[in-house]
Order: structure tokens, then sequence, then C-alpha cells
């Protein structure tokens, strides 16, 4: 059997069609067909040669949902039912060890040293080979967990449940928004979109959105924002006005960086009401150094910074959650749809915010 994957062999240049031989199966593995592949902001920093985890070459494509070809051996999904093939299922992108300090003292699987993720860590000439979701087929270590769907689960919409979701779901774990506060939101991206659905599904009474791009904002609107402030109709002591006149001179009980920018990271600070957090969810690769007095921005106002990691399966299924009962405020989230050898559109298209959200189609 013959799979068909986009490769990338050299940072910013097109990824290029390859047929790869499917892999006789070791036990615990499985097949799945890759039905839907999300193409994220991560992936777009990789094919920049922007992350120093990217082992070339290599088949991108960390978020993915995908029919169940086969298994060696018996399969159940997280919920204990039995999966046979042919069943439409979505898995958790990353593959930990379950025995280190970080998965069984601190049960925080996130942070495992011998983490690894699909389409991220391991090149095409590590087997199963098949190790991204930019391809036809992708082999599922016998780790992985798996979530069986439901027949109306929009497998497009449910990719960005696995990163973006996931990941937005572990910030509010770490710094929850209290029914009644006031949230504010750097970065009306996929993660920021979460963001403003998860505070908004928190009771949060102000959820303000901060960003660049009108048709993010409008759209983070549809799913929970009451206020929109557009960084490039206003400075930032116009953004600070506004965000401290919503909340009676007092500032954000919780602000949440999903952009990765610094200089929203420093605003974030400056936006932070006294005893209120701070969570830089945004951030995926080394961007350089923040500077700051600590005594007057941190230590004097008792302010809170929480730095947020990647997700674990918990992330995941609470995202799986929100999507399935937003299902109707989150259509068109996806805006661009690509075949598998219109990878490389895919990730201009993402790279120069024309998406909100692009899916690879690898079985058309």
């Amino acid at each position: 059997m013959l799979a068909c994957a986009a490769v990338l062999h050299r940072f910013h240049e097109p990824l290029i069609l390859e047929t790869i031989p499917v892999p006789a199966l070791a036990p615990g593995q499985a097949l799945v067909e890759v039905v839907a592949a999300g193409v994220c902001g991560s992936d777009v920093h990789m094919w920049e040669g922007r992350d120093p985890r990217t082992p070339l070459p290599m088949i991108l494509g960390h978020e993915g949902v995908g029919r169940l070809v086969e298994s060696h051996g018996p399969r159940w999904d997280v919920y204990g039912r039995p999966l046979a093939s042919g069943d439409l299922v979505l898995w958790e992108r990353g593959v930990t060890c379950g025995a280190c300090h970080a998965c069984a003292v601190l049960h925080e699987p996130a942070l495992c040293a011998q983490r690894w993720v699909y389409g991220i860590h391991r090149s095409l000439e590590v087997a199963p080979h098949l190790n991204g979701c930019y391809a036809t087929h992708l082999v599922l270590d016998a780790r992985t967990p798996l979530l069986a769907l439901e027949p109306d689960d929009d497998p497009a919409l449910l990719v960005s449940a696995t990163c973006s979701g996931a990941t937005a779901a572990h910030g509010f774990a770490l710094s929850p928004a209290q029914a009644g506060a006031n949230v504010v939101i750097f970065g009306p991206g996929p993660v920021g979109i979460y963001s403003t659905l998860l505070a908004a599904a928190s009771g949060a009474e102000g959820v303000v959105v901060i960003g660049g791009a009108g048709v993010r904002l409008d759209f983070c609107a549809r799913v929970g924002a009451t206020h929109l402030l557009n960084r490039r109709a206003l400075t930032a002591e116009q953004r600070r006005e506004a965000v401290f006149d919503l909340t009676h001179g007092l500032g954000a009980d919780l602000v949440v960086e999903a952009s990765g920018s610094l200089a929203a990271a420093r605003e974030a600070l400056d936006l932070v009401r006294q005893g209120g957090a701070v969570s830089f969810v945004g951030f995926g690769t080394p961007v350089g150094e923040l500077s700051l007095p600590p005594f007057e921005t941190l230590v004097r106002r008792n302010v809170r910074v929480q730095g947020v990691w990647v997700s674990n399966l918990t992330h995941t299924l609470q995202a799986v959650s929100l999507v399935r009962q937003h299902r109707q405020a989150l259509q068109g989230l996806v805006t661009h749809r690509f075949t598998l050898d219109q990878a490389t559109a895919a990730l201009q298209a993402v790279n120069g915010r024309e998406a909100i959200k692009a899916v690879l189609l690898p079985n058309g």
C-alpha cells in the first residue's frame, strides 16, 4: 500500500509531494486515513525555519482527524469504546512516556521531557516514516489516545480543537476567568478565538479582543467578545483608556496574550488590574527577551504571570466539547480548504493572514 505526503525538504521552499510505502504496523500501532489536517501557525514557523524542533526532511501537520484503516491488535477510545476499521477518530497530538516526574508525579504530561508530537519532532527518515498529518495516511503510536467521533461531527472544524482549542483550554485551566470578570485577549487568531469562547463560557462580563485583522475581530464578536479594539486604528494609550473605562479604572482581571508578540505581552502587563493574572498562551517559538521593572510591574501589584505550554488530553477533550456545544457560532472558522498538492499555498494563506483557519483535505 502506498501513501502520498507533502514533504518539507528545505525551509521556505515549496513542499514536495512524495509517494511513501505504508509500513507493516508494530504491535499497538494504528493506521489512519487522514480526513482533515489543520494548518497551524506553528507549521508556518517550521516551514520558515524558525522552530528549532524541525528535523528535515519531514511531513508537517500536528492537527488531524482521520478514519481508522487498521490496527495491530485491538484499540479502544478514551471512553473504552472499541474501535473498528472505518471509524472516524481524533487523536491527541502529543505522545508522552507516562513514567517521568512530569507525567507520574506532577500529572502534567505537557511537560514530559520525552514528549514528541506528530508533524513536529520526527523526520520522514524515522520509522514508521508517516509521522505527520500532511499526508493521505498517518501511523499512530500505540500510546496515542483516540477519541471516536460522532456522525454529525465536522472533521475540518474539529482539527483546530486538537491544538488551538486545547492550548486555549490549558490556559484557562491554569488561569481561570470567574463569572463577572473582565478579560482582555490579544490576538484574534484561532487560539484567541477559542480563548474568547472560553471567557464567554466562563461567565465573563466583559470580553475585550485586541487585534489588527477586522475579519478575525468580527469572528470573535460572534463567539462572545463584547468589545473589539483594532490596534491599527487605536494607539496603545487609546486601548489602555478603553480597557480602564470598561473596568471602572481597575484594569482587567485576566489578560490572555494569544498573539505571540513581545509588544502585546508588555502591553498585557499594563492592562491587568492589581492582583490580576496575565496568561502567555501565544508563544510557540523563541522570540527574544522581554524587559520590565519587576517591582513596579509585578511585585507591588501582586500580578500573576502564567506561562502556558501546549496541552494534554484533558484539554483536547474540553475543546472538542466546546466545538460541539458551539458548532453554529464556530461555523465559518475554517475559511480555506486545500488539497494535499496545495499544501504550500495553505501555508502561505496562513502566513499572510488570509485565512482564519486553513485545513488540508488529503484524501479529497
